[in-house]
């Protein structure tokens, strides 16, 4: 891979020189290498990413990808359908509780 990086530092901000193995980890290989491999659009990783957060039941980290889906082009409705159709194939559980993530970070009213 190349020595380039894209600047990325969310786990420099999260974590700092508390785990600097992780952090170097997460901000170039996964984010500055990864991510911008040109195989898949971000678009397209976006929604793997947001599948397999679901599947393995780590809402938490949906929070984030949730979010990150939308900046790289996935619409909220098509999380949305993507969520309710996961439910079919990763349960009813993990489904509800990604939708009740996506709802609070997509900022819907209470209704």
């Amino acid at each position: 891979m190349s020595d380039e990086t894209t600047g990325w530092t969310g786990g420099q901000r999260a974590f700092g020189d508390f785990a600097p193995g992780l952090v170097h980890y997460t901000d170039r290989v996964l984010f500055d290498e990864v991510w911008e491999r040109p195989e898949l659009s971000k678009r397209d990783r976006s929604l793997v990413t947001v599948a397999a957060l679901l599947t393995g039941g780590n809402v938490e980290q949906l929070r984030f990808h949730l979010a990150f889906a939308r900046d790289n082009g996935v619409t909220e409705q098509e999380l949305i359908e993507a969520i309710t159709h996961l439910a079919f194939y990763a349960g009813w559980p993990k489904a509800m509780s990604a939708m009740a993530m996506a709802k609070e970070v997509f900022g819907a009213a209470e209704g």
